[in-house]
């Protein structure tokens, strides 16, 4: 079992939720069910599962609720796309949030991979 609060993956996704909640209260208000609540759902998802498979006894266990959370790391990554080609954010910020994105999914998959030795 780990901590998840002292895990980097959980705190850099918390981030991440932070950044999505505050991009997507600039999105139209039709979207407020729509794309800006799928996005919102991804984010917290993502350190949700991290957290739930903390507490699994084993890494092979944890390892199902990492898959998950890279999963959701993936869809929320094709729902910026989605909010950049619909014109709801500035490339810069794009740019910013699919750097950020790229870079938990690669973190996520390092820590899936230490769990399977």
């Amino acid at each position: 079992m780990h901590n998840f609060k002292k895990l980097k993956i959980w705190n850099d996704n918390i981030t991440l939720v932070s950044e999505t909640y505050s991009l997507t209260k600039t999105f139209p208000d039709f979207e407020k069910f729509g794309l800006a609540s799928q996005m919102n759902r991804c984010a917290v998802s993502i350190p949700s599962n991290i957290a739930e498979g903390s507490s699994k006894s084993s890494g092979k266990h944890f390892n199902k609720y990492l898959e998950d959370s890279l999963g959701s790391a993936f869809e929320w990554e094709t729902q910026l796309i989605i909010a950049f080609n619909a014109g709801y954010l500035s490339e810069n910020t794009f740019n910013q949030l699919e750097q950020n994105i790229k870079q938990l999914q690669k973190m996520i998959s390092s820590f899936q991979s230490g769990l399977d030795k």
